[in-house]
């Protein structure tokens, strides 16, 4: 009963978003207020709605009902509990429901927080969102319905995919998702504002922080899902460009854009044009995603299906959304004009330097991950595009960046001076320059990735310092210190982002130049070295765990005799799922991380063990949290909470062009 319930919520829901597309667009072009407000109740009924669908959904996984066929596929009663919730979302159709339910959530708080938009603005808003719920909805109640029943249910399911059976992976994907589909806020506030005719500054403060909450939520899912494939998938790496991994970095590039873009339109009313593309590109992103996971066309870990007619549903969707917001925006280019006059030496030159890097990076990674697709089909073969080519061609855009950044954050509105900039910033140059000049002294390899990483990894934490600093005035050093924590909270968020990405590209370039790499056969007994280390192999346990067998190693790592730590790396074997995974050791410390992971027996004896000693990796995830903890930071300030404070009174006060 109660996965029927949860059926005809779906439908319910659909009809809701139907009247919520319809109605409120209406409204808006009547200046019909009573039609007009019909979008709030139906964002907020829409997404309760949706909330008790997935309800209904986790319930049957949790009770493990397998009278319904998605419980069957992805579930078993052995499973851990934390697992048996996720395998609501570790699918094609419960990952679609997610989907939805974020979608449906950031309409809902549109209408709860949106109380200062304009009337028209704010309902064609919600319009906008109900034709994004109204086409997905179909999508899946007609291609993939996560209720449908089985006549003859089995007494237990076939488990879920055993790399999914992961607390990282448990988590990431409501992550990602809260950051794929919030971008679709900033497209809705694109087209509403392209449907009336009017982008000012009052709309760029409206549409900050949506997306930077979307952004925010990005950030901290594909971080997520790189600590995931780090310690789960037991190869040593952090990043393999794999297209679904891509599928979510491409966002995320135009989102950071996005995010610099607005602010120009906010503060000077320039790049009006570019930001509006920007806006759509973004969530054009995100369904070029959504297509790459749920088509089948790229085959990828991550992967959800591989059914073609989905494929061309999503593609038909892709096409209705992007090519009709681009064609409104070309109808609309003529009320699109700049009013704010900028010199290439300025903040807003910076910042469109930022956009043209991040954007060209987006475009870079994109052609990369198509690439495959495009040569089997046009060229009948396969081809292969892997991480050679995308940190050939992807890195100089964030090393011309990183840069940048420190400088942009200094330089004056309209017009500026390097001369000037450099000045304000010299001591986090002086800094950033003899740190990297020791790493390359001291590097016994002579590789210059490790020490540029270092000195652009400085040059941005103290370059983001020395901004926060220089805000305080030029009083005495005890009132620029009350000042500094009296500084607006965007302010610290900026600097705090900015950090972050510093700490993340040395993070970045610290374990992939000085790594220490051991591969092996191994036997019980056995010592041998790793860097400064002495690792010895002790053998072999099996252990039964939850829902699987394992083959637990066990090694005692030492230094000059101490012990420093024993790790017990792992060869799972599912017999439901009839899969195994490898589970990496890893002992983690401030400056490295001691990571083993278990390989196959060999017919001589002894079995395969790959140890890896890779230095400040920590730091890569300790980076991308303080980005994320920065977006949180600007997120909470009074001047995203209010939007447009008084702009958007007089906004609201006057008729749409």
């Amino acid at each position: 009963m109660i996965v029927e319930l949860g059926h005809f919520a779906l439908v319910l829901a659909l009809a809701v978003a139907a009247v919520q597309m319809v109605l409120p667009l209406i409204g808006a072009e009547r200046r019909d207020a009573r039609l007009m407000a019909v979008a709030g109740p139906a964002a907020v009924v829409q997404f309760l709605l949706i909330a008790a669908s997935f309800a209904a959904l986790t319930n049957a996984f949790v009770t493990s009902d397998f009278s319904l066929k998605l419980v069957v596929e992805n579930s078993h009663t052995a499973k851990p509990m934390l697992y048996k919730v996720a395998g609501v979302w570790g699918n094609h159709e419960g990952s679609l429901l997610l989907w939805m339910l974020a979608l449906s959530f950031y309409g809902a708080c549109a209408h709860w927080f949106g109380g200062r938009l304009p009337a028209t603005l704010k309902a064609r808003v919600l319009a906008v969102q109900g034709a994004i719920a109204v086409a997905f909805l179909l999508f899946m109640l007609f291609t993939s319905n996560p209720f449908l029943r089985l006549v003859n249910p089995p007494l237990n399911g076939q488990d879920m995919n055993p790399l999914l059976q992961d607390p990282g992976l448990a988590f990431h994907p409501p992550f990602l998702y809260l950051g794929y589909v919030g971008l679709s806020m900033a497209f809705s506030f694109a087209v509403a504002a392209l449907i009336e005719g009017r982008v000012d500054a009052a709309w760029g403060r409206w549409v900050r922080p949506w997306t930077l909450m979307a952004w925010m939520f990005l950030t901290i899912g594909i971080a997520m899902g790189s600590w995931w494939a780090y310690y789960e998938l037991g190869w040593g790496g952090f990043w393999f460009w794999d297209p679904v991994e891509n599928a979510s970095f491409m966002p995320w590039l135009i989102a950071t854009a996005l995010l610099h873009s607005a602010i120009v339109v906010e503060k000077r009313e320039s790049l009006k044009a570019w930001t509006m593309l920007l806006a759509i590109l973004a969530f054009g992103f995100s369904l070029i995603g959504t297509f790459i996971v749920r088509s089948g066309v790229i085959t990828s870990v991550h992967a959800f299906a591989n059914d073609p007619a989905r494929g061309v549903f999503i593609l038909l969707l892709l096409g209705v959304f992007m090519g009709g917001a681009l064609l409104l925006f070309a109808a609309r280019a003529g009320n699109l004009e700049a009013r704010g006059v900028f010199a290439v030496v300025s903040r807003e030159g910076a910042l469109v330097a930022n956009n043209l890097l991040l954007s060209v990076a987006a475009f870079v990674v994109f052609i990369g991950t198509i690439w495959p697709l495009v040569g089997e089909v046009l060229l009948g073969r396969a081809l292969s595009v892997g991480a050679p080519f995308f940190d050939a061609a992807f890195t100089p855009f964030m090393v011309a960046l990183a840069l940048i950044l420190p400088l942009g954050a200094v330089l004056p509105w309209k017009r500026g001076t390097l001369r000037r900039a450099l000045r304000l910033q010299m001591p986090a140059l002086v800094l950033a320059l003899a740190l990297m000049l020791l790493a390359y002294a001291l590097a016994t390899s002579r590789s210059a990735l490790g020490p540029v990483g270092l000195g652009l990894g400085v040059w941005l934490v103290a370059g983001s310092a020395l901004d926060l600093w220089q805000r305080t005035g030029h009083a005495g050093y005890g009132h620029r210190m009350a000042r500094l924590f009296r500084l607006p909270r965007s302010d610290w968020g900026k600097a705090m982002a900015h950090a972050g990405l510093g700490v993340v590209i040395f993070g970045v370039a610290a374990v992939m130049a000085w790594v220490v790499e051991d591969i092996r056969v191994v036997k019980p007994g056995e010592t041998y070295p790793l860097g400064p280390y002495e690792v010895t192999f002790k053998g072999i346990t099996e252990v039964p765990g939850p829902n699987y067998m394992s083959s637990m190693a066990e090694l005692e790592v030492r230094q000059g005799g101490a012990l420093v730590a024993v790790l017990h790396p792992e060869k799972r074997s599912y017999p439901f799922a009839q899969m195994g995974t490898t589970e990496a050791a890893i002992h983690k410390g401030v400056t490295r991380d001691i990571y083993i992971a278990l390989g196959d027996p060999q017919q001589g004896g002894g079995h395969v063990v790959r140890s890896y000693l890779k230095p400040f990796a920590n730091w890569l995830w300790a980076g991308a949290i303080l980005m994320g903890l920065g977006g949180l930071m600007s997120l909470s300030d009074r001047r995203y909470r209010v939007a447009a404070g008084a702009s958007s009174r007089r906004a609201a006060a006057q008729p749409a062009e």
